[in-house]
């Protein structure tokens, strides 16, 4: 797959025959939705202190500015998220032509209370402006955050990259064959199965940046990936697997856990003669899906480059924002765990 084609897969860009989608902001996001209400709040806070001749004035400009202000930028977001795959379809000039007019739209009907309750000055020409001045935000929050969104191209690919380094490391590859040569004469079918096991996870870290997963499938590339390693530890290496099967559908980076039993693994099991425990448990609650990888630590623990969890955590970061968790530190008991939520 070429950059390009890597590029738009990231931001979400699906080819359609006939018809090129353009990538648009994450609307929906709680995240994309705090930004732009903390961004035209902060325009219009700065315009009202503009003119005002004393703070109280000002303070009062403002009172009076968020009430139109805050109610138009929530409905301007949803609109617009609502308009999304109409967003796609247009170019850069029709998206902020959109923009802008749905704001114009929001913001006339904030403005409608302060006229009925006489708030305003009643001034057609006033009411004209502040119209305008909120076409005027919408085209350039919008823009802003298509900017925003531009800007973590660079950032979703060096996470790519960084898990193409994780993903299946060359001393697992090495250990694996070694393995499956020793199982050749004592075990032909076992050896065959653990090399279809291991042609299974190279298939899927080739494929892993041509889109998203389910949490479903990443658990069963760990079950292979742990089954193998198994093969290689025998009783140094003891596994325990709690899983909720009603978050098997839920939307994941792909190729998200793999890494994290492969570190489990290296600094939990390898260094230790008397090997290790590694724990998997998923669950859903207050809906999201919490999944965890609990591992013993080796005796010294092992220092490592963290390059799994940065890109484990940025790559959630960019698929589900703010409504993502990732938490990862050692734990009672000798343990170091890494916990994670996204949204179900």
């Amino acid at each position: 797959m070429d950059t390009v084609t890597a590029s738009t897969t990231l931001l979400g860009e699906a080819p359609v025959a006939g018809q090129r989608r353009h990538a648009v902001p994450a609307l929906c996001e709680p995240g994309t939705i705090l930004r732009a209400l903390l961004g035209v709040q902060a325009i219009v806070t700065a315009g009202a202190a503009f003119d005002s001749p004393s703070l109280s004035t000002w303070l009062s400009r403002g009172v009076v500015g968020a009430t139109v202000s805050v109610p138009a930028t929530l409905a301007w977001v949803v609109l617009c998220c609502w308009s999304t795959r109409l967003l796609e379809r247009l170019p850069v000039a029709g998206r902020l032509a959109l923009a802008a007019a749905v704001s114009a739209a929001t913001t006339w009907a904030s403005c409608l209370p302060l006229r009925m309750f006489g708030l305003d000055s009643g001034d057609g020409a006033n009411l004209a402006a502040i119209i305008g001045t909120g076409a005027l935000l919408g085209a350039v929050v919008y823009h802003w955050l298509e900017l925003r969104m531009r800007a973590t191209v660079p950032a979703a690919t060096e996470a790519g990259l960084l898990e193409l380094q994780s993903r299946v490391q060359p001393h697992f590859l090495f250990n694996t064959l070694n393995t499956a040569i020793a199982l050749v004469r004592v075990d032909p079918a076992r050896a065959e199965e653990v090399l279809e096991d291991l042609s299974e996870l190279f298939r899927a870290a080739l494929g892993a940046l041509e889109g998203d997963s389910t949490l479903g499938e990443e658990i069963r590339l760990a079950r292979l990936y742990l089954d193998i390693e198994g093969m290689r530890f025998g009783k140094r290496l003891s596994v325990e697997w709690d899983i909720d099967d009603t978050i098997a559908d839920v939307r994941v980076p792909s190729l998200l856990l793999q890494p994290l039993v492969e570190n489990a693994v290296r600094h939990g099991v390898e260094p230790n003669d008397d090997g290790g425990r590694v724990q998997i448990r998923a669950r859903a609650r207050n809906g999201r899906a919490w999944v965890q990888v609990v591992n013993t630590v080796g005796a010294p623990a092992t220092p490592g480059h963290g390059i799994g969890l940065v890109s484990s955590r940025e790559r959630l970061r960019l698929m589900h924002d703010l409504r993502s968790e990732f938490q990862a530190g050692p734990i009672d008991g000798g343990r170091f765990r890494v916990r994670l939520a996204v949204p179900i």
